[in-house]
């Protein structure tokens, strides 16, 4: 097997740490430092795009549709999430490392079909957090990918997004009867209890990250109900 080949690396900010972009041929693989292992895949995606198919199965009819994907990673959730969604609809992508979008839109992009290219995609650098602290209710679907899960390893502002406030914010950033979506790498029960206190309808699914084998993850899934 070939060595794996350096290509870039970023510096998360606030101290978040760095990420490495990897190659061997046709693979690439990101990795944080101080975490063992990999952070991401190329090869492991089927989770990242579940993230998509559930929490935007109920805009396949919905002209217009505004999704908010956070975090663009390696474009698989943003790829998934653009066949979910219908022509005229928009789905905007906040990252905050700006080496990250580059890397998609350089030959890493291959792997996802090149999703920053579809015309309904939009990227917005920065931090999500300050997008969600809005709370407007721009959004029929947020699907949040920004790290571990409610358990956040790389960056801490993402701590917010889990929090009472900032479940709130998210509820009140989505129109009536949208869909937050979490990914996470493992169950959390007491995750679930703060989404209900949060006013939402909460349903949980495990998924592979591969199809029918690999590692298990969670969706949390919670549904802003029509008042």
């Amino acid at each position: 097997m070939k060595p794996l080949t350096k290509l870039a690396r970023a510096i998360i900010p606030n101290n978040g740490g760095e990420l490495t972009l990897f190659q061997r041929e046709d693979e690439f693989s990101i990795r944080l430092s101080g975490v063992r292992g990999e952070l991401m895949n190329s090869r492991v995606f089927n989770s990242e795009q579940e993230l998509s198919k559930l929490g935007c199965a109920h805009l396949k009819n919905t002209e217009n549709a505004q999704v908010l994907v956070g975090g663009l990673g390696m474009g698989y959730t943003l790829a998934a999430a653009l066949e979910c969604v219908t022509a005229s609809s928009r789905v905007t992508v906040a990252e905050l490392i700006p080496e990250v979008v580059e890397w998609n839109q350089g030959p890493l992009g291959e792997c996802a079909g090149r999703p920053l290219a579809d015309q309904r995609s939009h990227v917005r650098l920065g931090d999500i957090v300050e997008l969600i602290k809005q709370e407007q209710p721009d959004f029929d679907a947020i699907l949040l990918d920004v790290d571990n899960g409610p358990e956040g390893i790389t960056h801490s502002n993402n701590n917010w997004l889990y929090s009472t406030t900032g479940l709130e914010a998210l509820y009140n950033s989505l129109r009536p009867e949208g869909m937050l979506a979490v990914w996470s790498a493992g169950p959390d029960s007491m995750f679930v209890i703060q989404l209900k206190k949060a006013g939402f309808n909460v349903t949980v699914q495990t998924v592979r990250a591969r199809p029918g084998k690999g590692s298990r993850h969670t969706i949390f899934l919670a549904k802003k109900p029509w008042r």
